[in-house]
């Protein structure tokens, strides 16, 4: 059975554990392809997000080269909020017989108890899980609230990365370098539009 996996965000900016996260997840777990699905609006993040059209351009330069990364728009195609249980849904639909895999940070798991029907979303994949540094997941409570996800649940092996989209966008504010923490093209995308000042 063919392995998809699915790297869902803001990406503002895509930076380079996201990367990290996809090439180590495509080798480890044999998957055939990492969609990385581009949320217009995501229903957990303030308004001033960077405007979808750069996100893209953003996105379309982080994974230039590397053929097992495509680029989805799914979640443009019907109206917010969009949730990722509703965006499996549609592509379990139109991709019968697929294995999917959710893949996430550790912060992104601890959190999944704030997510739209996370038992729902565990039945349609499983959940591969790059862990971060000072991050720490209670499998136990998770478990307790969402039956099912500690045998759902796979850990991502890769070296410690201390980068997040949040502190890139401090970085950028307070005028301080952000090389080797998201690819150069993204940077230069960054540059030119001045985005985070």
């Amino acid at each position: 059975m063919e392995g998809l996996g699915i790297l869902g965000g803001t990406f503002d900016p895509p930076h380079n554990a996201h990367l990290a996260l996809a090439e180590r997840s495509l080798r480890q777990l044999a998957l055939s392809c990492v969609l990385w699905v581009l949320t217009p609006d995501p229903p957990h993040k303030a308004d001033n997000i960077t405007p979808y059209p750069l996100r893209r351009e953003m996105l379309r330069a982080a994974i230039a080269g590397i053929p097992a990364f495509e680029l989805s728009e799914v979640e443009t195609e019907r109206r917010g909020p969009h949730y990722m249980v509703d965006t499996l849904r549609i592509l379990r639909r139109r991709n019968p017989g697929t294995e999917f895999t959710l893949l996430l940070g550790g912060d992104s798991l601890r959190d999944i108890l704030r997510w739209h029907h996370p038992r729902q979303l565990i039945r349609m994949c499983t959940l591969a899980v790059l862990r971060r540094p000072g991050t720490r997941v209670g499998m136990a409570r998770l478990e307790k609230f969402v039956p099912g996800i500690s045998k759902r649940t796979v850990f991502i092996e890769a070296p410690p990365m201390q980068i997040s989209s949040t502190n890139i966008r401090s970085l950028v504010r307070e005028g301080k370098s952000i090389a080797g923490q998201v690819p150069p093209a993204v940077g230069e995308i960054i540059r030119r539009n001045g985005l985070y000042r």
